[in-house]
């Protein structure tokens, strides 16, 4: 029987893959969850079934979620041209770093991050559902930094898709930027708000919600509120946690909205044996504080050198908290209500004791990430990315001799934050050529209050579907 999807918030009707795709948020503003765990097969857990490579693993651990959608044999042919484009064989190598500690490096695709890996696969998705409906949409999104530029590249020049991506002005790295803004493409449009990335997502929820103006101007999402999104990471957990020598392994993830850890949670609730998972924030510490406590309470977007987790609401905490409150749609909406009213949350004390079993949250601030881009600079020769520090620095934190193997998720090129990676090492990374030539193309780029009329009177111009 085909996976259905249900709502977090318990409102909204059951959707088949291809609708969820295509609607991104449900129609109750909650998330998209698979109505029940499929189990990972025998051929996933073997790690690499088939020919062997990564695209033949991926098709195997995400065929539960789609079957029904697509034949097998087309779902194989848009999984494996997602990942031909990528410069390594394995798509994501690990890299042993000693003491139990492992880097996986999720930044080969076309922008140089890990929202490639998704968004690559997503793209093609959208395009074969559209096209077999013969539809339009407009993806609209929120960036902290790489996922802008990930949706860019993997919709730019799509006939039925516009995009337009939204990220907080000032607030982002320059190479982050003008990965999106350089992009000479008619059907790509970025806009600048003058905000933090939390008022960027509320934006983009704001238009979600007003139903009539999602319908007008078929509104769609690909960041990580989209299932597809967080389905498609759940491959690479599966790769490292299937590796010899891996068996009973704890991840160290970075981490902003939440998506990115959430995929390896899935993984887990499929089957995988993951011991436990360590998320790494930098001073925006409100998932070190839910971990540790139990609790939240939403403070002041802080500046910092890893931009992309500068964020106080995550988005996916809400598909974990409805697991945590045993699926009940109507009692996760409640209580993310009140979180929104008041700013604050506390989950009951049982359920946080049950969260500390599984994972723990770890606070990293800008001089710990510096001293550990320099400390493995200095060991190994190795260059890494701030947020790939924090993650780093959490992990090396938690370790303790009798501990399991912790593979830390290695997000992005550290070319793409130079100005941080330079004042730790002393030298500015090597430039991939992709990156070097940005400088001298034209941006194209609106600046925008942080104002939900003014927003969505440039959308629906960029849609084609202003009104007249």
């Amino acid at each position: 029987m085909s996976v259905k999807y249900i709502s977090t918030r318990g409102r909204a009707p059951a959707l088949d893959f291809g609708d969820v795709l295509l609607a991104g948020l449900a129609a109750d503003g909650g998330l998209y969850v698979p109505d029940r765990w499929p189990v990972l097969s025998p051929e996933a857990l073997s790690g690499r079934p088939g020919r062997g490579d990564y695209a033949d693993l991926a098709t195997e651990v995400m065929w539960p979620f789609v079957d029904g959608a697509y034949p097998r044999a087309r779902f194989d042919e848009l999984v494996r041209d997602a990942y031909a484009g990528f410069d390594h064989p394995e798509v994501t190598p690990l890299v042993e770093l000693g003491d139990g500690l492992w880097l996986m490096e999720l930044f080969h695709g076309p922008t140089l991050a890990f929202k490639d890996i998704a968004l690559q696969l997503v793209g093609r998705l959208f395009d074969e559902e559209l096209t077999r409906r013969g539809e339009q949409v407009t993806i609209v999104g929120a960036t902290s930094g790489d996922t802008g530029s990930a949706a860019i590249e993997a919709v730019r020049d799509r006939e039925n898709i516009q995009i337009v991506i939204l990220h907080p002005h000032g607030r982002i790295s320059e190479v982050q930027r003008q990965q999106m803004t350089t992009v000479d493409s008619a059907n790509v449009h970025n806009v600048a708000i003058e905000g933090t990335f939390d008022d960027c997502q509320d934006l983009v929820k704001a238009m979600f919600a007003d139903s009539a103006f999602r319908a007008e101007q078929r509104l769609s999402a690909v960041n990580s509120i989209n299932w597809a999104r967080v389905m498609a990471q759940t491959v690479y957990y599966v790769a490292a946690a299937t590796r010899p020598g891996l068996e009973q392994v704890s991840f160290s993830v970075p981490t902003g909205n939440f998506g990115n850890v959430l995929a390896g949670h899935v993984a887990r609730q499929m089957g995988l044996a993951i011991d436990r998972f360590i998320v790494a924030s930098n001073r925006n510490d409100i998932l070190t504080q839910f971990f540790t406590t139990g609790s939240m309470a939403i403070t002041e977007v802080h500046p910092t050198l890893s931009p992309s987790m500068d964020i106080q609401v995550s988005s996916n905490l809400e598909r974990l908290l409805f697991e945590l409150l045993d699926r009940d749609g109507i009692r996760t909406a409640e209580t993310l209500e009140d979180f929104r009213q008041t700013g604050q949350m506390q989950i009951d004390y049982r359920i946080s004791a049950d969260l500390h079993r599984e994972w723990c949250g770890v606070r990293v601030d800008d001089a710990e990430t510096t001293s550990t881009i320099a400390d493995l600079y200095r060991e190994t020769g190795m260059v890494i990315d701030p947020h790939t520090a924090v993650g780093l620095a959490a992990a090396r934190r938690i370790r303790r001799g009798s501990d399991g193997p912790i593979v830390v998720l290695a997000t992005a090129h550290p070319a793409k934050f130079g100005d941080a990676v330079e004042a730790a090492i002393g030298e500015c990374p090597p430039m991939p050529p992709a990156l070097a030539e940005l400088a001298d193309r034209p941006e194209r780029c609106e600046r925008l209050p942080n104002d939900l009329s003014a927003v969505k009177a440039h959308v629906a111009h960029c849609s084609g579907h202003a009104s007249q």
